[in-house]
C-alpha cells in the first residue's frame, strides 16, 4: 500500500443543473445482456431436443417421453404459480390445451378433416395468444389478472370445438402435404418480432424464451403433430418457458432491474470468492440529489442508467455493481489499486464527457397536476429561480474511492470501508476525481464530512 493518498488532477466542473420547464428527452443506452441470453437456456434445450429426436436413440427413449412431458408441465405450472407469473402459467396452459386438442380431434389423421383443421388453428392461436399475453399487464394470480386470460382460453376452446366438427372441416388434403399452410408461418414471424422488440426494451431472458418456444412448436405442428415426437417437441417448448422463467427470476435477483448491471446480492457473493490480490472502488454520482430534485425521478433514473452503462464498460477486467441509490461498486480481481486507478481515471473522464442531449418539447406547467406552490419549500423555489437555462446539454460527473487489502485492512468489508473513506475525501476535495486510499485511512473532521456529504 502507498503511504499517502494519491490524487488525480481535477478537470472542469460539471455543467450546472438549472431549472427548465421544457420536457426533457434524454437519450441513454441501458447496458444490455449479451448474446448468451439468446443461446441459453432456450437455444441449447431446443438443439438437444432436435438432436435426440433426429437420432436413432429416440426409439429407445420413446417410452420415457411421456414421463418427460408430464414432469415438464407439472414442474412448469407449479413454478409459475410459485413465482406468481400468470403469463408463464397461461402460456403453458395454451401449449397443453393445444396439444390435447390436436390429439383429440385428429384421431391420428392430420392431413384432412378435423385433424388438419385443429393443427391449423393451433398454429394460428398459439403465437397470437403469446402476443396477447405479452401485452397484457402482469398482475399475478389474482382474479383481475387471470380472469381475462381464462376468458380468452374459453372463447378459443369454443371456436376450436365448432370449427373442428366434421361438417366444418375440409376433407381434401393440402397439395403440398404439409400440416401447416405456408402463410401461417407469418404468425410465427410476427410473434418472434414482438418478443425481440420486448427484449430490446426489457433485456429479460423470458422474451428469447418465447422465441425458442415457438421454434419448438413449429416443427411439432409441421412434421409430427401426433405421437412420441409430438410429446418431445411440446415438452421441450414447455421446458424452455420454465427454464426462461427461472433464468429471469435469477436475473432479477442478482441484477439491478433499473440499470441492468449486477446488484448488491451479486456483489456480496462476489466478495466471498476473492483472492489475496484485488481492488474495490466505490463510485458515487456528484450532486445527484440536486439533479433529481430539479428534473424529477424519471430523469434521475435515466442518469443512473447512463452512469451504469459507462461503468459496465470499465477496462482492466473490472465488474460493476449497483449497491443502492446513486452508489456503485467496481471490483477488480488480481489487480492492485494502483493499476485499477488508471482505469478508473479513464472511466471518470468518459462519464464527464458523456452529455445529455436535451430536445425541446411542449412547454409544461412548472407545477405537477394537483400540486400547488404552497406545498413546495420556498427555499427550493428561490434557488431554482436563480438558475439559468443551459446553452447545450447537461453532463454528470462521479467521485471514486479505491482501496486494496493491506496489513491494516485484510477483510473485504475493511477494504470497502477504506474505499468509502477515500470517496469521502474525493467529495471534500471538489468531486469529479479519483482518490486512492492510503495505508492509514484519512480521518475527516465533522466540517469536512458535512462538505463531503453525497448529494
Amino acid at each position: 500500500m502507498l503511504a499517502r493518498a494519491v490524487t488525480i488532477t481535477r478537470h472542469h466542473a460539471p455543467l450546472p443543473y438549472p431549472e427548465r420547464t421544457d420536457s426533457l428527452a434524454i437519450e441513454v443506452q441501458v447496458p444490455g445482456r449479451t448474446w448468451k441470453a439468446w443461446l441459453f437456456p432456450g437455444g441449447l434445450l431446443l438443439a438437444v431436443s432436435v438432436a435426440m429426436v433426429s437420432s436413432s436413440l429416440f426409439t429407445l427413449l420413446a417410452p420415457s417421453v411421456g414421463f418427460y412431458y408430464v414432469a415438464v408441465f407439472a414442474a412448469g405450472l407449479l413454478l409459475s404459480w410459485r413465482f406468481n407469473s400468470s403469463r408463464i402459467l397461461f402460456s403453458l396452459l395454451v401449449l397443453l390445451l393445444a396439444h390435447r386438442a390436436v390429439e383429440f380431434f385428429s384421431g391420428g389423421q392430420v392431413s384432412t378433416g378435423p385433424g388438419r383443421m385443429v393443427v391449423v388453428l393451433a398454429a394460428i392461436l398459439i403465437p397470437l395468444n403469446y402476443i396477447a399475453f405479452a401485452f397484457m399487464r402482469e398482475r399475478g394470480l389474482i382474479i383481475a389478472g387471470i380472469g381475462p386470460r381464462f376468458g380468452i382460453l374459453f372463447l378459443e376452446s369454443v371456436v376450436v370445438a365448432v370449427l373442428c366438427r366434421p361438417e366444418n372441416s375440409p376433407s381434401v388434403a393440402h397439395p403440398s402435404g404439409a400440416s401447416i399452410p405456408p402463410w401461417i408461418f407469418v404468425t410465427f414471424l410476427a410473434a418472434a418480432g414482438v418478443f425481440i422488440m420486448r427484449f430490446v426494451q426489457t433485456r429479460k431472458p423470458i422474451e428469447p424464451g418465447f422465441v425458442w418456444c415457438l421454434a419448438a412448436v413449429f416443427p411439432w405442428l409441421q412434421f409430427a403433430p401426433v405421437g412420441a415426437m409430438a410429446h418431445a417437441y411440446v415438452g421441450t417448448a414447455g421446458l424452455i418457458l420454465t427454464a426462461s422463467l427461472i433464468e429471469t427470476s435469477y436475473m432479477l435477483a442478482y441484477h439491478d432491474e433499473l440499470t441492468g448491471i449486477r446488484g448488491r446480492r451479486a456483489f456480496n457473493e462476489a466478495l466471498l470468492s476473492l483472492d489475496q490480490q484485488y481492488a474495490i472502488a466505490i463510485v458515487d454520482i456528484d450532486h445527484f440529489k440536486k439533479f433529481n430534485d430539479t428534473y424529477g425521478h424519471d430523469t434521475g433514473d435515466q442518469v443512473l442508467c447512463l452512469v451504469a452503462s459507462r461503468l459496465s464498460e470499465v477496462k482492466g477486467g473490472g465488474q460493476a455493481f449497483r449497491c443502492g441509490g446513486e452508489e456503485f461498486a467496481i471490483l477488480f480481481r488480481n489487480t492492485s489499486a494502483k493499476d485499477a486507478f488508471e482505469h478508473l481515471d479513464a472511466l471518470r473522464q468518459t462519464i464527464q464527457n458523456s452529455t445529455f442531449r436535451v430536445r425541446g418539447g411542449e412547454r409544461r406547467s412548472s407545477d405537477r397536476a394537483g400540486e400547488s406552490d404552497r406545498r413546495r419549500p420556498a427555499r427550493k423555489k428561490a434557488s431554482r429561480a436563480a438558475m439559468a437555462p443551459p446553452a447545450a446539454g447537461l453532463s454528470v460527473t462521479v467521485s471514486i474511492g479505491v482501496a486494496e487489502p493491506s496489513t491494516r485492512n485484510r477483510q473485504p468489508e475493511q477494504v470497502i470501508n477504506a474505499a468509502d473513506q477515500a470517496l469521502y475525501l474525493a467529495k471534500s476535495n471538489g468531486r469529479n476525481r479519483v482518490e486512492l486510499a492510503s495505508s492509514t485511512p484519512p480521518r475527516l473532521t465533522k466540517s469536512k464530512r458535512s462538505t463531503a456529504s453525497r448529494v
